[in-house]
């Protein structure tokens, strides 16, 4: 076994990853992805937070004792069953605007001037699904509180072969697909801002090529003691 000429092969190797193109870089980065996804101190209030599929509310009309339901779960679909207004669509409405919304309906056809009320009481647990370079990879419950360094600590930390610079957030917002790309290094050192996580977004550790094949190595070298050994 030669081992220079093994030595020479592994940091050729180790050269080329470190200088290979990587996935995701042509995703926005640095303040174009903050724009994107904003951090933990620029979330959305508890008065913004959009009704989701499986909330549930409890939903009253002033003056009207027994349209009270204590119970209003929305369904797959975003829609509640409400007394003589028929069904109706909150889902991704706050409550402000379903409130709105109910009132307009009773209005225009059987109570004068409604006073409906509409409270969340408890909100359908929101997933992240974490994937990639991380140590148990899968589907975690988020609240409004949770950011990306704590959904990877919910995966148990990236693994040793993560790129910490090639950590991307997918989310869906309106329809259309975003991601966007985010340094942990950074975050972790309090130089970036650490980004909000949303119940539905998707969360993926790059792979590090070059810490990857260096651990190959790494593996490697009781293999190459060997030959050394029998060599001499």
């Amino acid at each position: 076994m030669n081992l220079p000429k093994v030595a020479a092969a592994t940091a050729a190797s180790l050269c080329l990853a470190g200088c290979g193109p990587h996935l995701y870089n042509h995703l926005p980065s640095d303040a174009p992805a903050y724009k994107m996804m904003p951090p933990i101190e620029d979330a959305v209030s508890p008065s913004q937070y959009q009704i989701a599929p499986g909330d549930e509310l409890t939903y009253s009309v002033l003056g009207e004792p027994d349209m009270a339901i204590q119970k209003l779960v929305v369904d797959d679909a975003g829609y509640i069953q409400v007394p003589l207004a028929g069904s109706i669509r909150v889902g991704g409405l706050t409550t402000t605007a379903a409130k709105q919304q109910i009132e307009q309906v009773l209005g225009a056809r059987y109570i004068k001037s409604p006073d409906v009320t509409l409270n969340i009481t408890t909100p359908m647990p929101h997933l992240v699904n974490i994937e990639g370079e991380v140590t148990q990879p899968g589907s975690y419950a988020v609240t409004r509180d949770t950011t990306l360094l704590g959904a990877l600590a919910l995966a148990r930390s990236p693994t040793n072969r993560a790129s910490f610079t090639e950590v991307v957030i997918f989310r869906t917002q309106a329809g259309k697909r975003l991601a966007a790309r985010f340094n942990v290094t950074r975050i972790r050192a309090g130089v970036d801002p650490d980004p909000q996580i949303l119940g539905g977004d998707l969360v993926v550790v790059g792979l590090s090529h070059s810490k990857s094949i260096y651990r190959d190595v790494l593996q490697a070298a009781p293999l190459f003691n060997v030959f050394t050994q029998l060599k001499y």
